[in-house]
């Protein structure tokens, strides 16, 4: 259900996309790079060196934030900003100023330009004057960086070309269309989303956080690409955490995430939701702490998606290959199974709902200028592709669309919308059936089901241990001898990916989609990840460490007033 927006209270404009899919009249701002770049480029090519790429790109932002702490609002703004991304190629697409050496850091994006604010007004000098500034300190840099590397003495860190060749595209979305937002109602909101957390001492924490974020982004580059695209997503997160009597600190969340306000659910679910919240949080308070585990397990189709987007998702982006530096766990497996055999993966940009949910890892072009691809990732468990940027691989010379960066830095392969497919589904009784024969072959008192988690992290440098870490905000013990689920605290899920997908025997019936940001070398962009509920032959658990917070002395002032 869509909420409703009064028209009552102050009304703040808020950019939200169009929804024209054709190109359109020129945008003024893509006249002006074009124009800049034009004449710029007279002058660098009487250089000894001149840059055989030169692109533009602008991220034209407008982000509203309203924030709350038990009741009361903590912070409410909204800004617009433009900052331009200037980068310059020095050399040829085989050989120029991003190469790395072996024992290189490869720190994505070094030597390749520079970032700055530029107005959000199209005047035109003023926006040259920020073009002509960017661009001269980025080509001096670039022309530096390139000579050292040129004389370079060490051993190339790879023979493939630095950059790859792509069509040049054009394409200008409509102008962003005003809307009007109710900001004064949303305040209102968020303050009553953690308005429920009162009155309970031991609850430790309680946030509720609405960021609305759109975005026109422009790309200009030499080779004739003039893109001008929208985007935009909302995410509402309430979380609250609770404090045990050792002082250990248990937090829980319920995120929503939409392509606008309008696609949050009603403000009556929200605080529905929040209650179930409350409930779990004093019920985890008194759960029972966790010992390490390994044995079986199922991953509800959020954490399933998370374990996916984690431990799957970063392993297949292409531009990380290229590097001796990354562990490289699928560099050599193209054709063969990687996977079980009912279980294909998907990445798939051009997508902007699914099953009616909004997908916010969706765009039309990626951060390069390429046009956006559905890409066959793994199909029936053998490893076919992977997500590429303009860092070619061995058999994967071109670009499938997957170079994203947030504002201000330079694109690397990312996820967009990653979709994990099975064609041999199982009813939930059907994996809690599986769990417990298998639990009763091992001589295991109980399985576990992790029916929510809040992210991860994983590592595929070469140098650390090949090693993945989710986080578990709520965890159920299934009991061979029927006993209800008992909620359970202190649980991390660890492991080596190849462990983890050889023990996957079953998928549920059921996915959902899980939709977040994702942070890496690029910066933080929106992702989504659908997966159906997995039920796994053998994972590994660990206790969680204890926050080991003092008890307070005084009473919180709150738990006098309300009670």
């Amino acid at each position: 259900m869509k909420s409703k927006i009064s028209r009552g209270g102050i009304l703040i404009l808020v950019l939200l996309v169009g929804l024209g899919l054709k190109s359109f009249a020129q945008d003024p701002l893509i006249t002006i790079l074009k124009s800049e770049m034009e004449r710029e480029l007279k002058y660098l090519k009487k250089e000894s060196t001149p840059p055989y790429f030169l692109s533009y790109q602008v991220f034209d932002t407008q982000y509203t934030g309203v924030s709350s702490s038990f009741g009361s609002l903590v912070n409410s703004d909204s800004n617009r900003f433009r900052v331009l991304s200037t980068t310059v190629r020095i050399g040829d697409y085989s050989f120029d100023n991003s190469h790395t050496f072996t024992g290189e850091s490869n720190a994505m994006g070094d030597a390749l330009g520079n970032s700055l604010p530029v107005p959000f007004e199209d005047v035109d000098l003023a926006i040259r004057q920020a073009l002509w500034k960017s661009t001269d300190a980025a080509f001096r840099e670039a022309v530096s960086v390139y000579l050292a590397k040129k004389n370079n003495s060490k051993t190339s860190e790879s023979n493939l070309p630095d950059f790859s060749k792509e069509n040049p595209s054009v394409f200008i979305d409509p102008p962003l269309k005003i809307v009007a937002f109710d900001k004064k109602l949303w305040e209102n909101r968020v303050r009553e989303y953690t308005r429920p957390f009162l009155g309970d001492a031991n609850i430790f924490s309680a946030e509720a956080e609405l960021n609305i974020v759109s975005n026109r982004k422009y790309f200009v580059s030499n080779e004739g690409s003039e893109i001008a695209q929208n985007s935009s997503y909302c995410r509402l997160q309430v979380s609250g955490s609770i404090k045990t009597a050792e002082g250990d600190v248990l937090p829980m969340f319920k995120i929503y995430t939409a392509k606008d306000i309008e696609g949050l659910p009603s403000h009556e679910s929200i605080l529905a939701d929040i209650q179930v919240l409350l409930i779990k949080l004093r019920k985890i308070k008194d759960a029972p702490l966790a010992d390490p585990y390994t044995g079986p397990a199922i991953l509800s189709p959020a954490a399933s998606a998370v374990f996916f987007h984690e431990i799957f998702g970063h392993r297949i982006e292409g531009q990380r290959l290229r590097s001796n530096n990354d562990s490289q766990t699928f560099k050599g497996k193209v054709g063969s199974q990687v996977l079980p055999k009912f279980i294909s993966v998907y990445s798939d940009p051009t997508l902007s709902d699914l099953n009616g949910a909004k997908l916010i890892g969706s765009y039309k072009f990626d951060d390069q200028g390429v046009k956006s691809q559905r890409v066959v990732v793994v199909e029936k468990g053998i490893l076919k592709n992977f997500l590429m940027s303009r860092s070619p691989l061995e058999a994967f010379p071109k670009s499938n669309g997957h170079g994203r960066a947030n504002t201000g830095l330079q694109p690397t392969s990312r996820q967009s919308n990653l979709i994990i497919d099975t064609n041999s589904p199982n009813s939930p009784e059907e994996l809690r059936k599986k769990l417990i024969s298998e639990c009763k072959k091992e001589g295991k008192a109980y399985g576990y089901l992790f029916q929510d988690v809040v992210g991860g992290f994983t590592i595929t440098q070469v140098y650390s241990p090949n090693v993945f870490n989710i986080f578990p905000t709520e965890v159920y013990r299934i009991y061979v001898d029927g006993r209800p689920d008992e909620l359970v605290r202190g649980v991390n899920l660890i492991g080596t990916p190849l462990a983890m997908f050889s023990e996957i025997e079953a998928t549920g019936d059921n996915p959902e989609v899980f939709s977040g940001i994702c942070g890496a070398e690029s910066g933080n962009i929106p992702v989504t990840a659908t997966a159906p509920a997995l039920y796994v032959k053998k994972i590994e658990t660990q206790k969680k460490p204890n926050a080991n917070e003092t008890i307070p002395v005084l009473a919180r002032p709150d738990s006098e007033k309300f009670n």
